[in-house]
């Protein structure tokens, strides 16, 4: 008996196509025949085997164009942001590219913090081409000019508003512009402007109504923060920020009166405040002329298409998107020293200009 049934066994077709259609159980021979000539006469006589498709790669997409977010805006509004910005009034003061030139007023007693006006200077002292707020940019601009001449066109194309007279006249709250700057992490610029209204809502519903001071923000329970549009997180960030400010760990004295160093060290130790967001509060916020980001991927890309790469052939490295490395950068951005600040801001836009001019 054991014999018969290792020899019907081995008898059973042995190949792989064939085993491929060996009965099932369950079902007859007839009914597997009839299955297999129906299966056959849908195939037409000449055709060939259909070859398996293969799946088409996938494609990385590539940053937005303007990866840097426009939210970056509200870090540098003015406090009297419903005034028509052709109204600020501008008063010659000193400035100084390694320093704050923005006109601060403090967040606790509205007091205004600034450099002195050529006014307050004694004429003993009063250099006789002295860089005051009325002709900075067009120092910076010169200068930027002299190191790389293919920057001519970019400038002549885009006002720098920023570090213009009018700008650097604009009062600027840094509790306010700090906290604008937490708000706008990972929202849109819109998103972003409709939560901060809520938030000053929650304190003032006039019209004119100001940011809240940091004594009312720090005692304000987080739940009420949050109905805002805030997250936990970021209540948290904005309540422990409203702390420093009302002890006097920060104050819009110190942020005029120190080193970019001391800046950075101070408020990246500030939870919800990392680099890029101290660098862009440190340039828009403070207005001072020699910030530069690294990190930013705008900048980057801007300077890609500065120096005259293909910036769309460019792929996707571990995961980062890297125009150039930041030693490259650094080297660079080093040349225009003391107003990186200005070439950061004009590398934003050298892909709305045709490239060919620059060279």
């Amino acid at each position: 008996m054991t014999f018969r049934r290792s020899a019907r066994i081995s008898a059973l077709p042995s190949s792989k196509d064939e085993d491929a259609t060996a009965i099932p159980s369950g079902s007859t021979k007839k009914t597997q025949i009839k299955k297999r000539k129906a299966s056959t006469a849908l195939v037409p006589e000449n055709s060939t085997p259909a070859t398996p498709r293969k799946r088409a790669p996938k494609v990385q997409k590539a940053p937005p164009a303007t990866p840097t977010p426009a939210a970056v805006g509200l870090l540098g509004e003015a406090i009297n942001s419903t005034t028509p910005k052709s109204r600020a009034r501008t008063v010659a003061r000193l400035a100084d590219p390694k320093g704050t030139n923005a006109t601060l007023v403090s967040p606790s007693s509205a007091n205004i913090v600034a450099s002195k006006s050529l006014d307050q200077v004694s004429p003993s002292k009063k250099p006789a081409e002295a860089t005051t707020t009325e002709n900075i940019l067009k120092v910076a601009c010169n200068h930027l000019i002299s190191i790389d001449t293919r920057l001519k066109p970019l400038i002549s194309q885009h006002h720098c508003r920023v570090f213009s007279p009018e700008g650097l006249a604009e009062t600027i709250d840094p509790f306010e512009s700090l906290c604008s700057g937490i708000i706008s992490q990972q929202v849109s610029g819109a998103a972003a402007k409709s939560i901060k209204k809520r938030l000053i809502a929650l304190f003032d519903e006039s019209a004119t109504a100001k940011f809240p001071a940091p004594s009312e923000v720090s005692k304000t329970p987080l739940e009420r923060l949050r109905t805002a549009g805030l997250s936990q997180r970021k209540a948290e960030y904005v309540q422990g920020l409203a702390q420093k400010f009302a002890d006097g760990h920060l104050s819009a004295r110190m942020l005029q009166e120190a080193t970019y160093e001391e800046v950075l060290e101070k408020l990246i130790a500030v939870r919800g405040l990392g680099q890029w967001s101290v660098e862009m509060f440190a340039c828009f916020g403070l207005k001072r002329m020699d910030v530069f980001s690294l990190g930013d991927l705008g900048v980057q890309r801007g300077m890609a298409a500065f120096v005259g790469r293909d910036i769309n052939k460019l792929r996707s490295k571990g995961g980062k998107w890297k125009y150039m490395s930041e030693k490259e950068m650094q080297e660079i951005s080093d040349k225009f020293a003391p107003y990186r600040s200005l070439f950061m801001w004009y590398m934003w836009r050298v892909e709305a200009t045709d490239i060919s001019t620059l060279e």
